[in-house]
């Protein structure tokens, strides 16, 4: 939770108190309440916006999938997957190659 362990809040907790005192602090929690629950209605209201305009391609879209670093992790990922799918079907044999001094066949009607 944002790099902030069980000793750190307990810290705030302890300051907060001595700052505002046993009867403001109830009040300063549901204020951050309230914010908070504002602030996650207004990112959700965002995502869906976004799904909307972008249409029904992106309907799984989340906000965090639009982190770079969330980005390049699944494009390589879906890369290296590939790339074993290519390692494990067969080899497409084509012409054999040119032996020294062989002339490549010439199609006059291609070029």
């Amino acid at each position: 939770m944002f790099g902030v362990g069980l000793m750190e809040l307990a810290v705030i907790a302890l300051v907060a108190m001595f700052m505002f005192g046993p009867d403001k602090l109830p009040e300063f929690a549901k204020q951050a309440g309230a914010v908070l629950r504002k602030a996650r209605s207004f990112a959700n209201s965002a995502r869906d916006d976004l799904r909307e305009e972008l249409g029904p391609e992106f309907a799984d879209l989340e906000l965090r999938d639009l982190d770079p670093r969330t980005i390049v992790r699944k494009h390589i990922i879906e890369a290296m997957e590939d790339a074993g799918e290519e390692a494990d079907r067969p080899k497409r044999r084509g012409a054999a190659p040119l032996a020294d001094g062989e002339v490549p066949p010439y199609d006059v009607d291609a070029t």
